[in-house]
């Protein structure tokens, strides 16, 4: 450390674990100077640098030139340094290979867990239905059979039950599974499910809070939105707006909402119905033919009084199911009276 200008340690410097504190020298030196050392890196390395880089967050200039003396110089005239997915990503991008590079942003941006099948295991049981009832019936029992069980049996419950049924007897039929096939999975999982749900996350607070308030039953989600108008009316205000609710639905285009009542679980829909408006389920009855309407409409004439819970609950499935198809160019989000419409 001689000559250095600086006088001892930052007193900042306390807080920045070892991980931290390379990311921080890894962030100054930037893609260029910063390649020889990246491949030097096994992959575990690498990912737990790309992990801390992602979430350093700003960096006091003191600490960045305690940490970097050599540079001190050039970074003089800087008030911090900011860390986040977005310099990780360039910051590797040309220095490992793309799929290397997809593999560690999937890792540090995507659900959380060390193999596929714990990321998988976190994955929304609704989200994770919705993808998976697209699949081969033997594909999706390989895959339900290396998730945890208590997991296994959500997403088992969201996906159409004589599709479910279907896969419980291939998984009761499983033998030893072998690992080339195994490998095609986690390969198909992470380029076309991980990869698309590790873009569609996003790191706005309100967003992710709607989201929240979305999964959330009818009375918590007013009782807490009304006092969080209190104390914060702006922040209430925008997750109101990004907030899509079941009702949302009626305003998107009529071949939007067919696309949702095709790929929605039948109970499920008629149970989310059956809490609904008769104008809310007319619209959906006008997506079905005639007779597809007529088993509907007596499937919740006949299911009896239910708990108003449970319809909220299913009715929050559908509008799960309505963003995971939005988020595969299947459908889109849009009010047909909005500037954004289109015409086909």
């Amino acid at each position: 450390m001689t000559g250095t200008n600086l006088v001892g340690e930052p007193a900042e410097l306390k807080r920045f674990t070892g991980p931290q504190r390379a990311a921080v020298v890894m962030l100054v030196l930037g893609p260029e100077m910063g390649a020889p050392i990246w491949e030097e890196l096994s992959v575990d390395e690498m990912k737990e640098l790309s992990a801390a880089i992602a979430q350093l967050g700003r960096v006091p200039t003191n600490v960045a030139e305690h940490l970097l003396v050599t540079f001190s110089g050039e970074m003089g005239h800087m008030k911090s340094l900011h860390g986040s997915f977005e310099t990780t990503e360039r910051l590797l991008r040309g220095v490992v290979p793309e799929d290397r590079l997809n593999e560690i942003m999937e890792d540090i941006r995507g659900p959380s867990g060390r193999t596929m099948w714990d990321k998988l295991s976190n994955v929304n049981e609704v989200v994770l239905a919705a993808y998976l009832r697209s699949e081969y019936p033997q594909t999706v029992a390989v895959i339900m059979s290396k998730l945890k069980p208590d997991h296994c049996a959500r997403v088992l419950g969201a996906l159409p039950r004589d599709f479910a049924v279907d896969v419980i007897q291939r998984m009761l039929k499983l033998d030893h599974v072998q690992k080339s096939v195994l490998t095609e999975v986690e390969q198909t999982l992470r380029s076309e499910f991980m990869n698309n749900l590790s873009r569609a996350q996003t790191n706005d607070p309100h967003e992710q809070m709607a989201d929240v308030f979305n999964a959330m039953d009818r009375s918590n989600e007013e009782a807490l939105l009304t006092a969080l108008e209190e104390n914060i009316p702006d922040s209430a205000e925008r997750i109101r707006q990004l907030m899509f609710t079941f009702e949302d639905l009626a305003t998107l285009l009529p071949t939007a909402l067919a696309a949702i009542v095709k790929n929605a679980d039948k109970r499920q829909m008629a149970l989310a119905l059956k809490g609904a408006t008769e104008e809310m389920r007319e619209l959906f009855f006008g997506t079905l033919t005639e007779r597809a309407a007529k088993m509907l409409r007596d499937d919740i004439a006949t299911m009896g009084p239910v708990r108003a819970r449970d319809c909220e609950e299913a009715q929050s499935a559908l509008v799960a199911l309505a963003k995971t198809l939005a988020e595969r160019g299947e459908i889109a989000l849009v009010d047909p009276g909005s500037e954004e419409s289109m015409i086909v």
